[in-house]
């Protein structure tokens, strides 16, 4: 592992800072506006925060439903991100590049399974409570 020579390293810029913060910002719009999926996650995620608020979940549940909420749009976000590169290295068809895209839209399948999951153990109680 080299090591950086001391006059090589960036010292710390508050401007450097928030233009990071703006390109991620930046980030988070091409995957919003260019990703269908992530409006259907960003929708299930509003019911989600309204149903909790309506059947007062305590905050362990809250905890729970966020991690899991941010789990799925993360997921998301990598996938699209993946699928932007692989578009733009392989324009071709390959099937390795259709295995990448598979496998990480694999995993957006496995964190809404997970997160459904965790929407269940969480709601499940509180639903059955006002149906009896």
């Amino acid at each position: 592992m080299t090591k950086l020579k001391p006059e090589a390293k960036k010292r710390f810029s508050i401007v450097a800072r928030a233009k990071s913060f703006a390109h991620a910002g930046r980030g988070i719009k091409v995957f919003v506006a260019s990703t269908h999926n992530a409006w259907i996650h960003i929708a299930v995620s509003v019911f989600v925060i309204v149903l909790g608020v309506y059947l007062d979940i305590t905050r362990p549940d809250w905890i729970l439903l966020i991690f899991a909420m941010g789990f799925v749009l993360v997921s998301e976000a990598f996938n699209t991100a993946l699928e932007i590169d692989i578009d733009l290295t392989s324009p071709e068809y390959h099937p390795y590049a259709k295995d990448v895209k598979d496998v990480a839209a694999g995993a957006v399948l496995i964190s809404a399974m997970t997160a459904a999951l965790v929407g269940l153990l969480v709601f499940a109680p509180k639903v059955l409570e006002i149906i009896k």
